[in-house]
């Protein structure tokens, strides 16, 4: 068999995606579907696959088209994706350009609800220590549901059965739809402002979750948070979770569980209340048995049946202890008195009188030796100053100024150079017995030989 011209493989896949990208209805299309092998290069870009119950198809979304996202895309979420399909050559694998994506119908409710259950829980609607305890035995019921629905039979029945004295009040509400969520929120503060109940009961019976989206709305969320009365959430389903769970007092799985939760059940009450009844009889029994054998042991004592032999034992015992107070009492009167007698000659001996005498005597005799010690230092130093003024003296201007010297000054100034003056200056000259102003009228320089 002849063999016709062959063409190489990257030939065929550049045909191929010419074909692929030449084709109009490929360039801007939208596809719906579920998210798997989800990738998220350092780069920016996402790697994934969308798929539906029978294909699948490899999908990339460049990092400049992915920033303008509004959500996270994850495993499993179902969305829909706007773009084009082209051939990725190195592989001859056909791929979807992702240009635009949001989730899409329950992936986005998905994100509705992390995105208000995030906002409630950082404003502390959520907190703990802010829940109200849920009373024991409330008279008064108050159902917030579908007066029609699974719910309310549910309810009425269960809280019937377990304590068939408590009251119901149903408070009707649409349950889903556009309407629901501010149905619910009226009734939650209509139940408030009647208070006729003790506790409330918010719910529905199972559905989808768009069904049960009127307990995600965060007005009916706020209205549970801002309510007086403990409120218990019952809607759908044990794996069923709401808002409205998160923020209630107490959640219940199902409206059936939270009937169970509301009342006790007033069979186990009056069963545990007959044997509260026995345990009380018996121990009463075993009471009075003890206080009557201790009746008995004081009727048989011997201070019951000699009663004057115990009145003259105690009054011997009396006059032992009079006896005894009296001697106690001689001996401490004693005791004061020789501490008195002590105390009186350590206070003469320390009389201010005495001590005044005697600092008196003290401050004479500190008085002469201090004139005595001053007398001394005097004279030393007197002695010692001598030589020093004989010295100054020796070397005082003064003293030569009584040879016939005198100082020149100027501007208070001592002149030692003629350099320093100026026909016309005005000085002073200082002599032994005084000072004379003079003018100075003319300057003539000493010579070397003077």
């Amino acid at each position: 068999m002849a063999i016709q011209r062959a063409i190489s493989v990257t030939a065929l896949t550049r045909y191929i995606k010419k074909m692929v990208e030449g084709d109009r209805h490929l360039r801007n299309i939208w596809l719906r579907g579920e998210i798997s092998n989800f990738k998220k290069h350092s780069r920016g870009h996402m790697y994934m696959t969308i798929k539906d119950a029978g294909s699948r198809i490899s999908a990339v979304m460049f990092a400049q088209d992915n920033r303008q996202l509004t959500f996270v895309p994850e495993e499993g979420m179902k969305v829909l994706a706007r773009g084009e399909v082209s051939l990725y050559e190195p592989y001859g694998q056909y791929q979807f350009y992702i240009k635009e994506m949001q989730p899409d119908g329950i992936g986005h409710l998905y994100l509705q609800f992390e995105a208000l259950k995030k906002k409630l829980q950082q404003e502390g609607l959520f907190n703990p220590e802010l829940k109200k305890p849920i009373p024991k035995m409330p008279k008064e019921i108050g159902i917030i549901t579908s007066p029609t629905g699974a719910a309310i039979r549910d309810l009425f029945t269960t809280i019937k059965r377990r304590m068939p004295q408590a009251r119901i009040t149903l408070f009707p509400v649409l349950v889903q739809g556009e309407y629901a969520a501010s149905s619910i929120a009226r009734a939650i503060r209509l139940a408030n402002e009647l208070k006729i109940v003790d506790v409330l009961i918010v719910g529905r019976g199972g559905g989808s979750i768009e069904e049960l989206w009127a307990f995600n709305e965060e007005i009916v969320a706020r209205e549970i948070f801002a309510s007086k009365l403990p409120v218990i959430s019952a809607v759908g389903h044990e794996t069923d979770f709401t808002i409205a769970d998160f923020v209630a007092d107490l959640r219940a799985a199902t409206p059936t569980a939270a009937g169970e939760l509301v009342v006790p059940n007033i069979i186990d009450i009056e069963n545990r209340l007959k044997d509260r009844t026995e345990q009380l009889i018996l121990a009463m029994k075993r009471r009075l048995t003890r206080e009557k054998e201790q009746l008995d042991v004081l009727r048989n004592s011997y201070a019951f049946k000699q009663p004057q032999l115990i009145v003259r034992r105690k009054e011997q015992d009396l006059d032992r202890m009079i006896d005894r107070l009296e001697e106690k009492t001689r001996a401490l009167v004693r005791e004061r008195r020789q501490n008195f007698n002590h105390y009186q000659k350590l206070l003469s001996k320390h009389h201010p009188e005495n001590l005044l005498t005697q600092s008196v005597k003290d401050l004479r005799q500190m008085s002469e030796r201090l004139r005595r010690a001053m007398r001394v230092f005097h004279d030393r130093k007197k002695s010692a100053l001598a030589p020093l003024i004989t010295g100054l003296n020796a070397l005082s201007p003064l003293n030569v100024m009584e040879r016939g010297y005198a100082l020149p000054f100027k501007d208070g100034k001592l002149l030692k150079t003629v350099h320093h003056l100026t026909p016309g200056d005005d000085i002073q000259v200082r002599l032994k017995d005084g000072t004379v102003d003079c003018q100075v009228r003319g300057i003539e320089e000493a010579t070397e030989n003077g």
